[in-house]
């Protein structure tokens, strides 16, 4: 099994493809963080065993990993690239029981409805469509949380490669802002959700 890497524009993560679905197509990606709950997600448990590890995301077709400043990728990522290649050798499910559930990430305390719930849905068409394939070529995901209405604000949460990331606020800020600005004029600002 040959297993790609790939660097991300966060020096503190590294991408890697294993040649395989890892959550497959249309399926949200899933972060993991250290000390979370991962019994339902038994490469995340693998992973974590693994010193020096901070943050698994798991995406279509990729798995980033994120490390603490004082641990370096030369020692880690052998350990990372064995750990991926055993337990798909081993032929487990990267996500089972309610870990396989995908949440919505949307936040459940905002409903929309007529002109708004419109906007909202072009929203999401314009991050499915354009912005979240191209965050996940950086080995992250991009989350819409939720929009306000009067003020045109619209808060979104970065994942994987781009949670932490210093050029993530620019990508925000600059890239995808600007995008939404220019098809959904309701739209006036965007920002990280916390």
């Amino acid at each position: 099994m040959f297993i790609q890497t790939e660097d991300t524009p966060n020096p503190a993560t590294l991408k890697f493809l294993p040649g395989k679905d890892v959550l497959g197509e249309g399926v949200p990606g899933r972060e993991f963080e250290k000390g979370d709950d991962v019994s339902g997600a038994p490469l995340a448990e693998m992973l974590f065993m693994i010193p020096g590890l901070t943050r698994v995301f798991f995406g279509a077709d990729f798995v980033s990993v994120t490390k603490t400043d004082e641990k370096a990728w030369q020692h880690l990522k052998p350990a990372v690239l064995g750990a991926i290649m055993d337990f798909y050798i081993a032929g487990g499910d990267v996500l089972s029981g309610m870990a396989a559930q995908a949440p919505s990430g949307e936040d459940p305390e905002f409903t929309y409805e007529g002109e708004t719930a419109e906007i909202v849905e072009q929203i999401k068409e314009i991050i499915e469509l354009r912005v979240r394939p191209a965050v996940a070529q950086d080995g992250g995901d991009i989350v819409f949380k939720r929009y306000i209405e009067g003020d045109g604000i619209v808060y979104l949460e970065m994942r994987g490669a781009c949670a932490g990331c210093p050029s993530s606020t620019m990508t925000l800020k600059s890239g995808i802002e600007n995008l939404l600005k220019h098809y959904v004029p309701e739209v006036t600002a965007v920002e990280q959700a916390i």
